[in-house]
């Protein structure tokens, strides 16, 4: 879904609900603040810089600040949680001997570190979404972005991933969480902007879910 006409300010620090129906614009605009795909008009700022003056390695640089969370999990199948985990690392440069030591800290944070040498099919949905969301934040980066993270977990495992989201966010990072899940929403009452056709039609503080 294109978006029109868009003119939304995230500050360093919140906490903010994308809603909207499927189709909305949700996961475009997060698409484009992980740069992803490049606005046809426009300009998209993250972090101060202009996105589409990005280009080669700065955008690895950049996206190396925005953890991503799919729906999808997006897990390598041939390797471990620690080892889909190791590999990113590897990719970030971290020496090996941090290895063991930041997997184990951040699948305590979501819960899941008796799980640290299984494959991705030996986990339920709602383990392997916590082991995309370890992935997210094994790096540390300052923004996390996330596209419906509970849209296929029941609302027992949906409010245990809301709990983790409220431990990054209260670590410092900025948590963005696209979402049509009314549950999540209400749950955790934050800063809610409702996108509908591809445009901004409520932008409310400590918001409610109504589309």
């Amino acid at each position: 879904m294109a978006l029109y006409g868009v003119n939304l300010e995230i500050k360093r620090g919140e906490f903010v609900f994308l809603v909207g129906h499927s189709g909305a614009g949700k996961s475009t605009m997060l698409s484009l603040a992980l740069k992803r795909i490049e606005p046809t008009s426009g300009r998209v700022y993250v972090a101060g810089q202009n996105l589409a003056k990005l280009h080669g390695n700065k955008v690895a640089l950049h996206r190396r600040n925005v953890g991503m969370v799919f729906q999808d999990h997006r897990l390598l199948n041939d390797m471990t949680v620690e080892e889909n985990l190791a590999f990113i690392l590897r990719v970030l440069g971290v020496s090996p001997s941090e290895w063991k030591k930041r997997v184990v800290r951040v699948l305590r944070t979501v819960g899941i570190v008796h799980k640290r040498r299984a494959y991705p099919y030996q986990l339920s949905v709602g383990e392997a979404q916590r082991v995309a969301i370890a992935r997210a934040i094994i790096g540390r980066p300052p923004i996390i972005l996330a596209d419906e993270p509970t849209g296929n977990l029941d609302p027992e495992n949906a409010v245990q991933v809301l709990e983790i989201f409220k431990a990054i966010h209260a670590s410092g990072a900025t948590v963005v969480i696209a979402t049509h899940s009314r549950e999540l929403v209400e749950a955790h009452p934050q800063r809610v902007v409702v996108l509908r056709s591809g445009q901004v039609v409520r932008d409310e503080k400590a918001g409610h879910y109504a589309l």
